[in-house]
């Protein structure tokens, strides 16, 4: 169990949602509107990316490719290939921006989170109050970044696509011998979407027996159905990233749910929660109440006489329950009528010695 905000992390408490637009947004207003719609919808946490692309990227020439949707309605895509500076460059800003940001998740009540990848992004968003920073799973293995972000006391989330268990672990530790104990581990399924047959939710439960920190999931498909799984699995918190249209050709943005969509994930995901209850078996007072109208009682199924044995009548099982229930009859079958009884007479116990 951890804290972030004013909010508990962990088994036991509902599932945090953070929305991930560090990817998909269009620039500083486009950030600002999907923070505002964020925080209507009832999510939890935004979270950004923040990053130097010159400095991250060596060959400015390298190429992605990744899909996009050319046809909502079809689902249809094709591939579409790009310079990976290009791509990371727009999604950057000022620190006078990134400090505008913060306020605006402040006056939501939305927290703040960014994935980092220098040492300087840590001490800067630390400066501004950034309530979480994120390791990516490119970096899973960057163990001075991520000693330097334990440093900070603030809670780590660390992504593992294509991470082993032991590297994972070794993350784990780095930031624990700091002192920090703070940690979220997310299942991250590499590819842009994610295929299917790579997804491995399954995974959830290996994470949750072998790390006594909250797992969270972070969604690269299409649509709430993984989300929905993970859920079902155990998550302590799903990230899902958003876009304003998923027919932008950018990367990311067809796996991504709409800004219009949100509010109905973060409903869905509440009403799954509600709907699963607890692991006991506990009667609301309203069930308590109806179940003697569904059950069945112990009826006279014929005109019996003073000491007649209870078992040598004629017994019809009846609803409603509220009289001597079907399971008491072995329990008291050997008693005797206290009196004359008709057909159809609900028997009482006090028709009995």
């Amino acid at each position: 169990m951890i804290k972030i905000g004013k909010k508990k992390i962990g088994n036991g408490k509902r599932c945090f949602i953070t929305f991930e637009i560090g990817a998909t947004h269009n620039g500083f207003e486009s950030a600002k509107k999907m923070i505002s719609e964020a925080a209507k919808s009832g999510a939890d946490a935004i979270k950004f990316q923040t990053f130097d692309a010159e400095k991250l990227i060596s060959n400015k020439e390298q190429l992605f490719s990744y899909k996009i949707l050319v046809n909502k309605k079809k689902e249809l895509v094709k591939n579409k290939t790009e310079s990976l500076y290009k791509i990371l460059k727009k999604r950057n800003f000022t620190k006078t921006q990134w400090k505008n940001l913060k306020k605006i998740c402040d006056k939501f009540k939305i927290c703040f989170f960014s994935t980092v990848a220098f040492e300087e992004d840590v001490d800067f968003l630390k400066s501004i109050g950034c309530h979480s920073l994120k390791i990516a799973s490119a970096d899973i293995n960057h163990l001075p970044l991520i000693k330097h972000a334990a440093k900070t006391k603030l809670p780590i989330q660390i992504d593992t696509g294509m991470a082993t268990l032991d590297e994972i672990s070794t993350a784990v530790q780095v930031i624990k011998n700091e002192g920090n104990n703070k940690i979220i581990i997310h299942h991250c399924p590499t590819d842009y979407p994610a295929r299917l047959d790579k997804i491995n939710l399954n995974i959830i439960k290996t994470l949750k027996k072998k790390f006594p920190y909250p797992i969270a999931y972070s969604d690269h498909t299409p649509g709430i159905h993984m989300d929905i799984a993970a859920l079902m699995l155990g998550v302590n918190l799903i990230e899902k990233t958003v876009t304003e249209n998923r027919m932008t050709p950018k990367v990311e943005h067809m796996m991504s749910i709409e800004t219009k969509e949100m509010k109905n994930f973060i409903t869905s995901i509440r009403s799954i929660e509600k709907g699963m209850g607890s692991y006991s078996k506990i009667l609301s007072k309203k069930e308590k109440k109806n179940r003697n109208k569904v059950r069945r009682s112990l009826f006279m199924n014929e005109f019996s006489k003073k000491g007649q044995k209870l078992s040598n009548c004629k017994i019809l099982f009846r609803r409603p329950g509220n009289g001597i229930q079907a399971n008491e009859y072995e329990k008291i079958k050997n008693l005797k009528l206290k009196k004359d009884l008709v057909r159809g007479h609900q028997l009482q116990k006090r028709d009995l010695k």
